[in-house]
């Protein structure tokens, strides 16, 4: 756990990691802080030249069709530290001719998840250690200079981590829409993200079904007000209904920018800013359509011992994954902010291409649907 930790706390500042194979030793390093040096530093280290690891969603972007979730695109000693960024999260690029796509090995997408993990950009510069590097390469792991992990403690971490989530602490926290009120933080095993579960009233967990919100962090909308989304509104209305409701939890997820992080949705607002709409933003960095995981909202709501809800949600993804995970979902209630002019291509984006109800906010009638317990 502790080698998956500090190679997150590695990638995030720079700093590449090797990730060891059955049959190869591969060096990372991330997209964020890549310099022409690194390059250089990565072609003299393994003895091999490097490649660009970027995610399905990306290869579309430049106009190239995988079958695969990821792919690897040759770089030659002429390829600048600056291009190759580019290639990974620039909305307008070209690809060269020697840039042939090819299949991604183990290593290779045990980087990508390490980059997802640390909230970085989804690509990774990789580069296999030749055989005649692979004593040198030692040294500087042996000086703890570099820091070797195991493809398989990698790959049995992103299948188990969300069993490792901690109750960390809890306090009462009166709130503006619901006095009574008690915050209760989750930590993940990594350290990278807390959750707080918020657990408002009196409700009554075995009785009836818990009127439950889960929504992910936005720092710009729920603390700042940004007009740019309808999630501050979103936030304090769900306060306001569950308590108005006797009793209920809202699970506030650090999963901001529908789970890319907040470094990547400013990226992505930029490109917003250029013309894209939401979902093809997050695609010129590398993202999918949605990349949050609601594990650890099923994780939370086990904890607390909640096994039947109403959930206030637009969101048809969040009743698949909690019906998915053993909750029963009897009731789903919709909750809306405002439409305004900075907001209003935002939410047509979700509605039209994500499947959210939002009829009631973009002019169309809709009502609360009744689950029946299946989601």
């Amino acid at each position: 756990m502790r080698q998956i930790e500090r190679s997150i706390f590695d990638l995030r500042r720079g700093v590449p990691v090797l990730v060891r194979g059955r049959d190869r030793d591969t060096l990372v390093a991330p997209l964020e802080g890549l310099t022409d040096e690194t390059l250089t530093r990565l072609r003299a280290t393994t003895g091999n030249p490097p490649a660009l690891v970027v995610t399905r969603h990306r290869l579309e972007r430049m106009g190239i069709e995988i079958a695969a979730d990821a792919a690897r695109l040759s770089l030659t000693d002429g390829d600048s530290a600056q291009t190759v960024v580019a290639w990974a999260c620039a909305r307008h690029v070209e690809h060269s001719p020697h840039q042939r796509p090819t299949d991604v090995d183990r290593e290779s997408h045990a980087a990508l998840a390490l980059m997802r993990r640390g909230l970085l950009i989804p690509a990774a510069v990789t580069a296999t250690i030749d055989a005649s590097r692979r004593e040198a390469v030692q040294k500087l792991i042996d000086d703890q200079t570099l820091l070797a992990i195991d493809v398989d403690r990698i790959e049995a971490y992103e299948s188990s981590a969300i069993h490792f989530l901690r109750r960390i602490s809890a306090a009462d926290v009166p709130l503006a829409d619901a006095e009574k009120s008690r915050f209760v933080l989750f930590r993940e095993a990594d350290g990278v993200r807390e959750h707080i579960a918020i657990v408002i009233g009196e409700p009554e967990f075995w009785r009836t079904a818990v009127p439950v919100r889960l929504h992910s962090a936005c720092l710009t909308g729920d603390l700042f007000g940004s007009l740019r989304c309808d999630c501050g509104e979103q936030l304090r209305s769900s306060v306001a209904t569950i308590a108005e409701r006797g009793g209920g939890v809202l699970l506030y997820l650090a999963q901001e920018g529908r789970g890319i992080g907040l470094a990547n949705k400013l990226r992505a607002y930029s490109l917003q800013d250029d013309g894209l709409d939401t979902v093809d933003a997050d695609q010129v960095l590398g993202f999918g359509d949605d990349e949050r995981d609601y594990n650890v909202a099923l994780e939370m709501l086990a904890q607390l011992e909640i096994r039947r809800i109403e959930l206030l949600t637009n969101n048809p993804a969040k009743i698949a994954a909690m019906s998915g995970g053993g909750i029963a979902v009897v009731q789903r209630s919709g909750v809306y902010g405002r439409l305004t002019a900075q907001n209003e291509r935002y939410l047509t984006a979700k509605a039209a291409r994500s499947g959210h109800w939002l009829d009631n906010v973009l002019g169309k009638p809709s009502a609360d649907v009744a689950m029946n317990g299946k989601g």
